[in-house]
């Protein structure tokens, strides 16, 4: 029997909020499942050790030259419709239209 195909919730350019720390950012890619190294998971996962086998994304965060790697059930969308400040912003995205971002290519 095969697995379950997995489904993104959130798609590239999408703005996105983590639901415990606030901060805004932008999907520019993910994973189906986590492909991070075992040290990393067990630095981060904290008390409420996110699935592994569920979506993980690549967000760059705004007002900050950081990005993040973040398991699905630690975001949600931000539907606030403002723009997102970061440097690369204009490496990864062509355009800002409708509260999202239009990728430059697909990474995945």
């Amino acid at each position: 029997m095969q697995p379950a195909a997995v489904t993104a919730s959130f798609q590239l350019g999408q703005i996105v909020r983590h639901r415990d720390l606030g901060y805004r950012g932008v999907v520019y890619d993910v994973d189906p499942a986590y492909q991070g190294s075992e040290d990393w998971y067990h630095r981060h996962a904290g008390e409420r050790a996110p699935r592994r086998d569920a979506p993980w994304y690549y967000v760059i965060v705004d007002e900050e030259d950081a990005e993040t790697y973040v398991p699905e059930q630690n975001l949600e969308a931000d539907e606030s419709g403002e723009p997102v400040w970061h440097p690369e912003i204009e490496d990864l995205f062509l355009d800002f239209r409708d509260g999202a971002y239009v990728p430059r290519q697909m990474t995945n």
